[in-house]
C-alpha cells in the first residue's frame, strides 16, 4: 500500500507505468497476424482479390482522412480522451471481427483500425506532457518496450494457440477482445496532462513562465517556502487553461505557434534530408506490412498449408528490436556518416523486399521481410533520434505529425495507382517487384547524398596540418582551428 502511494505521487512513474500497461495491453493483439487468413477463410468468406483490391486500401483512405484532424484534436483535448478513443475503437474493432458478418462490416472494420492508427500520435506525445523533461530517456524506452514486448508476446502466444492448440481463428480473435478490453479500462487511470503543447491560454502561459523562474526559500515553514502560493498558481493556470482552449485569440495564438514550430523543423537543410527519408521510408514499410500476409498466404495457401504468421512478426520484431537497441552502443558520427547509412541499409531493405516475391519460396519470404523490417527499424531509430535532437518538444511532435502525414500520403498515392480495383488492381507479386523498386530507388538518392555528405564533411573536418614559420628565428606554430 505504501509503494502503490508513492507510486501515485511521483511526478514520472505512475503516468509512465499505466501508459506502459496500456501499451503492453493495446498491442498484444494474439488475432492480428491471422487477420488475411480469418477474411479469406471459411469464418467471413472474402476472396482474396476483393482484400487486397477493395478491402485494404479503406485502412490507407481513412487512416489518410482522419490523421490531421486528430493530431490537432490531441493536443487540443490534451491527449488522454484520445487515448480511451484508441482503446474503445480497438474493441469495437474485435466486436466487428468476431460477430459481425458481410462484406460492409468489414469496411466498418478497416475504418475503425484507421482510427486506431489515426490515435497512436496520442500515445506517443502524451508522455511528455505530464512528466518532467528529465525523464523522457527514460520513459520513452520503457514505453517503447512496453509496446513491442506487447507485439512480440501477441504474436507468439498467437502462434502457440494455432500450431499447438489447434484453435480456430474466431476463438483466437475473441480472447483477443478479452486482451484489448483490459487496455480500455487501463485508459481511464491515466492522469489528464495539465498543459498542452499548442492550445495555451496567455494567461496560464505568463503564470507558468513566472512560476519556472521563481526560486522558493526554504525557510521551513510552508507559507514561507512558497507551496501555498504555488499551489494556487496550479490552480489559477489550470482555470485559464480550461478557459483560455476556447477563446478566438488562442486558436490563432495556436496556429502562429505551429506556423513557427513547423518553420523551425524544417528549417534546416540536414533535418529535411532526415525527415524526406522518414517520410519515404515509412510509405513503403507500411505498405509492405499492409500487405504481406497476402504475399504469404499467395505463395503457401493458408486453407492447405500451416500458418506461421504469428511467429515470424515475434521473430521479426525481436530481431528489429535487437537491431534498433544496438544503435545506443555504436560510437558514430552520425553528422557525417548518417545519410550514407540510410543508404546502405535502404540497400539491404530493398534486397530483403526482393527476396519476398521473387524466389516463390516460404521460408525465402519470411527471411526477406526479417531482412526489411529489421533494416527500417533500426533506421527509424537513428532517424527519430537525429532529428529529435536538435529540436525542441513541441517541434517533435508537429514534425512526427507532418512526417507520418507526408509518408501516408505517399503510401495513398502508391494504394491508388497499384492496388485499388478502379485503377491497374496489380496482383500480389507484381505489387511487391514495384515495392522493391521503389525502396531501391530510395537507396540509390541516399547512397548518392549520403556519399556526397560523408566526403564534404571529411574534407571539411580534416584541415591540413598546423604550419610552422620563423618570424626573425622565433619559431611560430599556426593552428588551423575554427574560430
Amino acid at each position: 500500500m505504501d509503494y502503490w502511494g508513492k507510486l501515485k505521487s511521483s511526478d514520472w512513474a505512475f503516468p509512465t507505468v499505466v501508459l506502459s500497461l496500456y501499451g503492453f495491453f493495446a498491442n498484444c493483439r494474439i488475432a492480428e497476424p491471422f487477420l488475411t487468413p480469418y477474411l479469406i477463410g471459411p469464418y467471413k468468406n472474402i476472396s482474396e482479390e476483393v482484400v487486397t483490391n477493395y478491402l485494404y486500401p479503406i485502412w490507407t483512405y481513412s487512416y489518410l482522412a482522419f490523421l490531421f484532424p486528430v493530431f490537432l484534436l490531441t493536443d487540443f483535448l490534451r491527449h488522454k480522451p484520445l487515448i480511451v478513443v484508441q482503446g474503445l475503437f480497438l474493441v469495437s474493432n474485435y466486436v466487428l471481427l468476431c460477430f459481425a458478418p458481410g462484406l460492409i462490416a468489414m469496411v466498418f472494420l478497416e475504418i475503425h483500425f484507421a482510427v486506431v492508427t489515426a490515435t497512436e500520435v496520442a500515445y506517443f506525445s502524451y508522455i511528455y506532457s505530464v512528466i518532467p523533461i528529465k525523464n523522457y530517456q527514460r520513459a520513452t524506452g520503457y514505453l517503447r518496450s512496453a509496446m513491442l514486448f506487447g507485439y512480440t508476446f501477441g504474436a507468439g502466444l498467437g502462434q502457440i494457440f494455432v500450431s499447438s492448440a489447434g484453435l480456430n481463428y474466431f476463438y483466437i480473435n475473441a480472447i483477443t477482445l478479452g486482451v484489448v478490453s483490459v487496455a480500455f479500462l487501463i485508459s481511464f487511470w491515466l492522469p489528464r496532462p495539465q498543459r498542452s503543447m499548442f492550445f495555451k491560454g496567455r494567461e496560464s502561459a505568463a503564470l507558468g513562465q513566472q512560476s519556472q523562474q521563481e526560486v522558493p526559500e526554504k525557510t521551513g515553514r510552508p507559507d514561507e517556502t512558497g507551496v501555498g502560493d504555488a499551489s494556487s498558481r496550479k490552480q489559477k493556470m489550470e482555470r485559464n487553461d480550461n478557459a483560455g482552449c476556447y477563446n478566438r485569440k488562442n486558436v490563432l495564438s495556436a496556429g502562429h505557434l505551429l506556423w513557427q514550430s513547423f518553420r523551425e523543423s524544417y528549417s534546416s537543410r540536414h533535418l529535411i534530408y532526415w525527415s524526406g527519408w522518414w517520410a519515404l521510408a515509412t510509405a513503403g514499410y507500411t505498405q509492405i506490412l499492409n500487405y504481406i500476409q497476402l504475399m504469404w498466404d499467395h505463395i503457401e495457401p493458408s486453407a492447405t498449408s500451416s500458418v506461421y504468421n504469428g511467429g515470424v512478426e515475434a521473430a521479426c520484431s525481436l530481431v528489429g528490436a535487437a537491431a534498433a537497441f544496438s544503435v545506443g552502443y555504436v560510437k558514430v558520427n552520425w553528422s557525417v556518416w548518417g545519410e550514407l547509412a540510410l543508404g546502405l541499409f535502404s540497400a539491404i531493405g530493398a534486397g530483403g523486399v526482393f527476396l519476398i516475391v521473387l524466389p516463390g519460396n516460404i521460408w525465402v519470404c519470411y527471411a526477406g521481410y526479417a531482412l526489411f523490417k529489421s533494416c527500417y527499424m533500426l533506421l527509424i531509430t537513428i532517424t527519430t533520434f537525429q532529428i529529435a535532437a536538435n529540436l525542441s518538444m513541441e517541434c517533435y511532435a508537429l514534425t512526427f505529425g507532418i512526417n507520418t502525414f507526408v509518408a501516408l500520403s505517399l503510401q495513398t498515392i502508391m494504394t491508388v495507382i497499384v492496388v485499388d480495383g478502379t485503377t491497374l488492381a496489380l496482383d500480389i507479386e507484381t505489387q511487391f517487384i514495384i515495392y522493391g523498386i521503389y525502396h531501391a530507388v530510395i537507396c540509390v538518392l541516399f547512397l548518392i547524398r549520403g556519399t556526397y555528405t560523408a566526403c564534404t564533411k571529411r574534407r571539411t573536418q580534416n584541415p591540413p596540418d598546423d604550419k610552422q614559420i620563423n618570424r626573425g628565428g622565433n619559431d611560430v606554430v599556426i593552428h588551423n582551428e575554427p574560430l
